[in-house]
């Protein structure tokens, strides 16, 4: 398959026209040149309809749409757990996590643990999240948006994960986070309205024309085991999604650490104008992922009927995008390459801001931004500086990912459900000494150090030893297994005087009026959803 003129004419006009909006957004006032405030945080001026947009674009891209719509296609409406209980996750984070992390003026989540525990857990922390980002996250977006670019535009597989990975660096290389944040709005929305025109086509192809609503009727019909949200034991998926632990086990685990401890994540709330916006922003992103399974897992599963033979269930949405006439092809295939611009765009600025942040400056003891007691001059160029170092991080870092993408994700049939089980080895730890460094004051950098190593270590022997327990029960385990090891070392071995500098006695977890109305939606909403498709 290849695209007609017409569709080359609108992804090119596509690409051109984000590419001038990042950059004009990300201008220079003048007289004034970026420092990392500005770079890494966009100026601490972010919107909440920036704040909501961004976090949906970071976190749909490829690895979401092929990978989660291949998941549709092999596993069902299950998947979408992944979705909606995120949407709940995103609550909690913004009434209790966003206002201490707004207090104490964090830029980074390895910055957070330094001043809540000591230097050592932040630099072990800051090395695993940029592994982490760099082999996992990074590889996985370009490798799954090579699989739709050279499945739709018959673009060489490599050569597309090449021109995916430069665009993105140059797309957000000069304006940074403010280059990323403020053009999702528009990333977004070419998203959502792409995937429902998708779904749209590929339900009305199963009526053969009816429609949309007797497609939908027809798919439940002949397919109903692909509607089932809990899964039961027979089930040969359930290893993947065991079940009730969906709803109240090891997914809250990685829901918490993914929405947030997730550097790459939460950067667009710690950017937020002040609390009031971050928190309307994050309202926003949750009502948004209550609708993502229609736009991403809905395709994957109307492939079981219109695609049954296909090759890999990944392959699930590329084909499903065959549906679309010329014209419209070419303005889906543009809102699938901006959720893989945008969420690669936010994964190198993030691995850019830790590198930065919490290895290099703190390594040269070059003071930021944010520290006092500089002289003007001095800062200045520290922070000019430094901004040059996030870019060439920046660069290197794609560079990496590009050269790993085929050996590393190249040989997963579910990529997605590979890039969740291996995420799941360090969320339990993650988790843990958030959740402790956060609510309570006892905690400890041994106890914070020996959860994160707990959590790898007792991961890796569940995964050799015990293999039939699934890895979201796994992550279940050793979370309260971590949490335990975490509570008695700091209880033994107590932090020194003065050690935590994180304050909360002043922090107020209320929430103004429209956020608690966002949240009764958001929640009504999910028990519906659960009690039709249990």
């Amino acid at each position: 398959m290849s695209l007609s003129t017409i569709d080359l004419i609108v992804v090119v006009a596509y690409a051109i026209g984000i590419f001038g909006l990042a950059q004009w957004v990300s201008r220079e006032k003048a007289g004034h040149q970026k420092d990392t405030s500005d770079y890494f945080l966009a100026s601490k001026s972010l919107p909440w309809w920036a704040i909501g947009a961004s976090l949906i674009a970071a976190n749909i891209s490829a690895e979401q749409i092929v990978g989660m719509a291949g998941s549709g296609y092999a596993i069902g409406l299950a998947i979408a757990s992944y979705e909606w209980m995120a949407a709940a996750t995103l609550l909690i984070v913004g009434k209790f996590f966003l206002p201490i992390f707004l207090r104490n003026k964090i830029y980074t989540m390895p910055q957070f643990l330094e001043q809540r525990y000591g230097p050592n857990i932040r630099t072990l922390m800051a090395v695993f999240w940029l592994a982490l980002y760099v082999f996992v996250n990074l590889t996985s977006i370009i490798w799954l948006g090579s699989i739709a670019v050279n499945q739709v535009a018959g673009i060489n597989q490599d050569a597309a994960i090449i021109g995916l990975g430069l665009f993105a660096l140059l797309y957000q290389l000069r304006g940074g986070l403010k280059a990323v944040a403020l053009t999702d709005i528009v990333q977004v929305t070419l998203l959502v309205l792409g995937g429902l025109v998708v779904s749209a086509l590929a339900l009305n192809e199963l009526s053969g024309g009816q429609g949309v609503l007797a497609g939908f009727g027809r798919l439940t019909a002949e397919a109903p085991e692909k509607f089932d949200m809990i899964l039961s034991p027979d089930n040969p998926f359930y290893k993947d999604l065991p079940g009730l632990s969906v709803l109240v086990g090891g997914m809250w685990i990685a829901n918490l650490s993914y929405w947030g401890f997730n550097q790459y994540i939460i950067q667009r709330a710690l950017a937020a104008k002040n609390l009031g916006e971050a928190q309307k922003g994050v309202i926003f992103a949750a009502f948004l992922k209550l609708l993502m399974p229609v736009i991403i897992v809905l395709p994957g599963i109307a492939a079981v009927l219109l695609a049954p033979n296909l090759e890999k269930p990944d392959q699930a949405y590329p084909t499903m995008m065959r549906l679309l006439p010329p014209g419209l092809l070419g303005l889906v295939f543009s809102a699938l390459i901006a959720a893989i611009i945008a969420s690669t765009a936010s994964k190198i600025n993030s691995i850019a801001t830790i590198f930065t942040l919490d290895l290099y400056a703190k390594a040269k003891r070059i003071p930021t931004e944010a520290e006092d007691g500089v002289p003007a001059e001095t800062r200045g160029a520290n922070e000019r500086h430094l901004v040059l170092v996030g870019r060439i991080a920046a660069a290197v870092s794609i560079v990496i990912a590009i050269l790993a993408a085929r050996p590393l994700i190249g040989q997963s049939d579910q990529a997605f459900q590979f890039i969740q089980e291996f995420s799941g080895f360090f969320t339990p730890g993650i988790t843990v000494i958030f959740l402790l460094g956060l609510f309570w004051k006892r905690a400890s950098e041994p106890g914070a150090i020996a959860a994160a190593v707990a959590s790898v270590v007792l991961s890796y022997l569940f995964k050799q030893f015990a293999p039939d327990i699934p890895f979201m029960n796994r992550m279940g385990l050793v979370f309260l297994i971590s949490l335990a090891l975490a509570v008695v070392l700091s209880l033994l071995l107590p932090a020194a005087t003065g050690r935590d500098r994180i304050r909360t006695d002043d922090v107020s977890y209320a929430t103004p009026a429209s956020f608690n109305i966002g949240a009764v939606g958001v929640m009504l909403i999910l028990i519906a959803l659960y009690y039709t498709y249990w």
